[in-house]
């Protein structure tokens, strides 16, 4: 998916652990930090997203090719 289109508040789905997880994206980081309970080495030429599961309420950090617009 082209990260110009994941934008905050934008409807995406992944994988996790076998089954498609439906959720939102809140954040692109473009910058190492930590987030979502791990050290994630994002940059602004390979930016990552945090996003949280509708389900649980769960954050979770994907690259972009990770997530799947809804």
């Amino acid at each position: 998916m082209a990260g110009k289109s994941l934008r905050k508040g934008r409807k995406v789905s992944w994988k996790s652990h076998g089954e498609t997880v439906h959720g939102t994206v809140r954040e692109k980081i473009t910058s190492r930090t930590t987030t979502a309970g791990r050290t994630v080495a994002a940059s602004k030429d390979e930016p990552q997203y945090r996003v949280t599961s509708d389900k649980t309420g769960k954050d979770a950090v994907h690259k972009p090719g990770a997530l799947h617009p809804e």
